[in-house]
């Protein structure tokens, strides 16, 4: 992964593959939950377009995509990173958790319209997981989300401070174990 890509982003998916792989706890930018972050990935930095019921989690109005909603943003991202829809079981390993509690994320981003299921077209006795655009908006305001902290963090350091510390992220993400 040495590729040149935009430091910001490289930190930011740096710490996303580590919270997730880690649980190293909720991020700086969770306080406010992505589809809250505005309409366009991020950028509407003023009052906050919230939900009556607290965003599409149904979590508490102020509590972003803290506890049980953390896990579903964390479903609903490795669903946005996959080639293809996965199976209950593969996303269980994915997200480190054990079958019955993916069966319960995967029933609650389908009852949300945030993942939707379908027929295995080599087994039809299993089905597949895939999400749906309203559960892509969903991952992409948290990656804006996600992006304007980093930039914020990153205020104070020169360019070649931020591209150190995107390449050191990257690797400890690489090498964290699972």
């Amino acid at each position: 992964m040495t590729e040149s890509r935009d430091p910001v982003a490289q930190i930011a998916e740096a710490l996303a593959r580590l919270r997730g792989a880690g649980r190293l706890g909720a991020p700086p930018w969770a306080g406010r939950s992505p589809w809250d972050a505005g309409s366009h990935a991020g950028h509407h930095r003023g009052g906050s377009e919230r939900h009556g019921h607290g965003g599409p989690f149904g979590g508490p109005p102020h509590g972003g995509p803290l506890g049980r909603g953390a896990a579903r943003l964390r479903l609903l991202e490795e669903l946005a990173g996959a080639e293809g829809p996965r199976s209950v079981g593969a996303l269980a390993a994915a997200l480190g958790v054990d079958q019955p509690r993916a069966s319960r994320l995967v029933q609650a981003a389908v009852e949300m319209g945030l993942a939707r299921r379908e027929a295995d077209p080599s087994d039809a006795r299993r089905t597949l997981v895939a999400l749906t655009e309203q559960g892509r908006a969903i991952v992409d305001r948290s990656r804006g989300a996600r992006s304007d902290a980093v930039s914020r963090a990153l205020d104070g350091f020169s360019p070649a401070e931020r591209d150190q510390l995107a390449a050191l992220l990257t690797r400890l993400a690489d090498a964290w174990p699972r």
